[in-house]
């Protein structure tokens, strides 16, 4: 039996029941994962002799009225489609960057029985072993604070205490020596931290801070990438922070396929607000949250 027939055969249960009253006269759940299939196979790149990556991520534009009948059905439909998906690449030997996915989207420049596939590699972006925790996270000049701790504060000090001073003596509750009184507006008041700028990556953010982090495939890398056109350790942006301004660049760690930075190949390259880095198949673009050129 040819993989076309199996793939067929996998919706059986979709076309001759419920699914099948409802499109009758319109899109059949057959046509949307034949077109599914014809999309992995028009969109495979070969990664090596017996392995080609292929889209995880699929939208089915529909018209207003097909999409109207498939909404009652979506999540379940969706399912199937996605598992029907994932048997095929199987039998081919496709590698997906991660989950596969299906929804459905309205078009209203389409008409009853007209539909289109859409598919991206959408890799997964998760935060390695080696990132700290942002709660213990090292203080300026001082070790990680623990529970209960405010900044200067050392083991057994209260607030406003200094090492070896008891309750009432030093600068105060709250402060210290150089800093007034919280919304005092003096010259004395700490100043505002700047905010960090941040990688955008399929609509997630990842924070970036000094002194930077290593993006990757591998188990050690802080930002792992589940792109098989990543390398373990591909590049590490780097994080420079000079009062309220930081600078930011990249450097390729030897990578085997190497960085593209606004549409440049590159070893390394500065970045700032809105540029574009692709490694692999995945992009991933610096932003600011001011959105200051820095």
């Amino acid at each position: 039996m040819g993989v076309f027939r199996r793939f067929e055969r996998g919706l059986e249960g979709l076309v001759t029941g419920t699914f099948a009253r409802v499109f009758r006269s319109a899109v059949q759940p057959v046509e949307i994962a034949s077109a599914l299939q014809r999309e992995l196979d028009n969109s495979a790149q070969v990664l090596s002799r017996d392995s080609s990556l292929v889209p995880n991520d699929f939208v089915v534009e529909l018209s207003p009225s097909d999409h109207e009948r498939l909404a009652p059905y979506e999540q379940t439909l969706s399912k199937e489609l996605a598992e029907v998906v994932s048997r095929h690449a199987s039998n081919q030997s496709y590698a997906f960057t991660g989950p596969v996915t299906v929804a459905f989207e309205r078009q209203d420049g389409l008409s009853t029985g007209r539909f289109r596939v859409r598919s991206s590699a959408v890799a997964q972006v998760t935060p390695g072993r080696r990132q700290a925790s942002p709660d213990r996270r090292q203080g300026p000049g001082g070790p990680p604070r623990g529970p209960g701790q405010g900044p200067g504060h050392g083991p057994g000090q209260g607030p406003g205490q200094g090492p070896g001073q008891g309750p009432g003596q030093g600068h105060g509750p709250g402060y210290g020596p150089g800093y007034g009184p919280a919304g005092n507006g003096g010259p004395g008041q700490r100043r505002a931290p700047a905010p960090s700028p941040f990688l955008e990556v399929n609509g997630q953010r990842h924070p970036l801070e000094p002194p930077g982090v290593v993006l990757g495939r591998g188990t050690e890398a802080d930002l792992r990438i589940t792109d098989p056109g990543v390398s373990r350790r591909h590049a590490e942006i780097r994080v420079v922070q000079e009062g309220p301004r930081y600078t930011v660049t990249i450097h390729d760690l030897g990578s085997t396929n190497g960085i593209v930075v606004n549409g440049q190949r590159v070893d390394y390259a500065p970045l700032r607000e809105g540029s574009q880095i692709l490694l692999g198949n995945t992009l991933l673009v610096l932003r600011h949250p001011d959105g200051a050129q820095r």
